[in-house]
């Protein structure tokens, strides 16, 4: 099976305290009986349920992540095309696909969604904004975009999590910005207030506009820029380069 995600996890940015601070927020009162993580890379959520007392947790991911990369037992996992139609055969207690989505094609995104569907009637989900950077982001859409799917598929969704996590500092400036529920029920789906387009202040250094990305392009590509620029520009990539060859996995 291929890979249809062109991503390095080595460039990874997710950490194991954001993971455990956000799924305390998320549930303070009781964990639930069980977990899937979809799009769950080498595991860092997984391992924060894990150690959060979450016995039955499973991962999906396109990646084919290596053994002694996972954070949890590889018997747990499952490496799968996220772009085709793919069933585990039971559902959970709660579904997360976080930061996952903006990674697949438009023209799979309603059966991206419907296959979380199958697995969950609770789905906390999170995908990058319009602008938002990062590797492979090929759909990049407000949440109203996803949360028609959901409605679509008899989900009714909402962003209260999205608040109860926005002013805590230790979890990514990316789920404290993108982050909603969806819950399944069928005779409301649709009803229910759109979700907000908004940035979280925290974001702004990862979001361009295409427009600005696209003037950029032309006045490099024109010779135009300062010839600074240019030597910034180039070393600033080499740079890059000789990290991610030399950099070791989390």
């Amino acid at each position: 099976m291929t890979d249809p995600v062109d991503y390095n996890y080595d460039l990874n940015q997710h950490t194991p305290d954001g993971a455990r601070a956000a799924l305390a927020a998320l549930f303070p009162d009781a964990k639930p009986s069980s977990l899937l993580d979809v799009g769950c890379g080498r595991g860092t959520w997984i391992k924060a349920a894990l150690d959060a007392g979450v016995a039955d947790v499973f991962g999906v991911d396109g990646s084919d992540i290596p053994p002694g990369q996972l954070r949890f037992p590889t018997d747990r996992f499952r490496r799968q095309n996220l772009a085709e139609e793919w069933s585990l055969g039971r559902k959970f207690e709660v579904v997360l696909c976080l930061e996952v989505a903006e990674h697949i094609d438009a023209a799979r995104a309603g059966l991206f969604v419907r296959n979380l569907a199958a697995h969950g009637d609770t789905i906390f989900f999170s995908a990058a904004c319009p602008g938002q950077g990062g590797q492979h982001h090929v759909n990049c859409q407000w949440p109203v975009y996803w949360q028609q799917l959901f409605n679509a598929t008899g989900f009714v969704c909402d962003d209260a999590a999205r608040w109860r996590i926005w002013e805590m500092a230790g979890i990514e400036s990316w789920y404290r910005q993108n982050l909603f529920v969806a819950r399944r029920d069928p005779s409301h789906a649709g009803s229910e207030p759109r979700i907000r387009a908004v940035v979280h202040p925290e974001m702004l250094r990862y979001i361009s506009t295409d427009e600005q990305d696209a003037e950029w392009r032309k006045l490099a590509e024109a010779g135009r820029m300062p010839g600074a620029w240019y030597a910034a520009a180039m070393w600033k990539a080499y740079g890059a380069k000789l990290r991610r060859r030399f950099q070791k996995p989390n």
